[in-house]
């Protein structure tokens, strides 16, 4: 959720200095010995019907995903960045910015007839902290399509406690980038299976973002809001992510603080760190990326000259960077480009870092895609 982060960093940062700033790529070793796993890639060309059968046959081609979620609950974080009224002109958002209800229906749809116990959808609606169903209403969804589905499906707006009572601590393995460790709500934990359901789309402070960026949504903004209080966490949300695109203040002190409080200020430098420390202390089972229909420019309509476009593509596999990756290609983007390379010109590569961490590969090389190959299903962004 970055809705006033990316509106505040594009009208106030154009002129952050990025010097000291390039990525060095990770140590071949690290990168040599990531995690690889086969990426599906559906062609799907409209909304509606044919989404489930695309999504089925992509499960299929990934494995199946009876032994994922058989008996489970399955927690999905879906990408609904920005505020209910939000729109780019009059297209609404599931066409152009947020995850289609009709992915995110199939993908309820799928889970339950491979045995889901339970689903449980979670986002952190910007800056507040009504339920999650109210925030979908408010938007035009109409949360009871999707609990009729073949299983139980919960809602929970993980922005604040939500229906927990106390916040879960995910620490970081190994050499964090920025936190060790990231206090979440309780959904985050109180699951089997964790699900990043994302929309294909770039992203103006971390260049693309994916089923990880999708990631740094799950922060609650009672904790790394810029009005969070300043010693323990706020009943209501306020503001947006400040302490991980600026840094001008810390999170809550009773969350991990920054590793180097005097580190760089710059965006493209900490929010991609934030994303990679994310994947790494709360690892992702399945990301999903709906890119049937989207946007280029941005993430969302407050980014001037973002316009709607129609990629036809879904995107999917068990590996976040691995998926990411096949999904940066498909955009017609290098996912071994260093920062200052489209569509990294002001920010560091968020799946060199999180390969660092020894998340997954990006290297395409390694990542074997199955179903509609990149070249077939290659929409330039840029050129769209």
């Amino acid at each position: 959720m970055t809705h006033s982060c990316s509106r505040r960093k594009f009208l106030g940062a154009m002129g952050a200095t990025a010097a000291g700033m390039i990525l060095a790529r990770p140590f071949s070793l690290l990168a040599d010995a990531a995690p690889v796993g086969r990426v599906a890639v559906g062609a799907c060309h409209a909304y509606g019907p044919g989404v489930t059968p695309t999504l089925a046959n992509m499960f299929d081609q990934l494995g199946g995903v009876e032994k994922l979620v058989g008996g489970k609950t399955v927690a999905i974080k879906l990408n609904l960045t920005g505020v209910s009224y939000d729109r780019l002109g009059h297209l609404r958002q599931e066409d152009t910015y947020w995850v289609h209800p009709d992915v995110v229906g199939s993908t309820i749809r799928l889970m339950a007839k491979a045995g889901a116990r339970r689903v449980r959808l979670l986002e952190s609606p910007m800056g507040t902290a009504e339920p999650l169903e109210e925030f979908m209403l408010a938007s035009g969804w109409e949360p009871r399509d999707f609990e009729n589905l073949g299983t139980k499906v919960e809602f929970e707006n993980t922005n604040y406690l939500g229906y927990g009572k106390k916040y879960t601590r995910f620490m970081v393995p190994g050499n964090a980038l920025m936190y060790r460790g990231y206090d979440l709500n309780h959904s985050y934990e109180d699951c089997d299976v964790y699900v990043s359901l994302a929309k294909l789309k770039e992203h103006f402070t971390a260049g693309v973002t994916l089923s990880m960026k999708n990631c740094f949504g799950s922060t609650p903004c009672t904790i790394y809001g810029d009005g969070s209080p300043v010693d323990e966490p706020g009943l209501v949300p306020k503001g947006g992510r400040g302490p991980f695109h600026d840094g001008n203040r810390e999170p809550a002190k009773s969350a991990p603080q920054m590793i180097n409080p005097n580190g760089s200020k710059d965006p493209g430098y900490r929010v991609p760190r934030v994303v990679a420390d994310l994947v790494a202390a709360r690892p992702v089972h399945l990301a999903i990326i709906d890119g049937i229909e989207t946007i280029s420019g941005g993430e969302g309509p407050w980014i001037p000259n973002c316009k709607p476009v129609k990629p036809g593509l879904l995107v999917a596999g068990t590996n976040c960077v691995n998926t990411d990756a096949v999904a940066m290609a498909l955009m017609g983007f290098d996912p071994m480009a260093d920062r200052g390379k489209a569509p990294f010109e002001t920010s560091d590569n968020t799946l060199a870092l999180a390969e660092g961490l020894g998340v997954g590969s990006r290297d395409l090389n390694r990542i074997e895609v199955a179903g509609t190959p990149i070249a077939r299903g290659r929409f330039n962004f840029r050129s769209a």
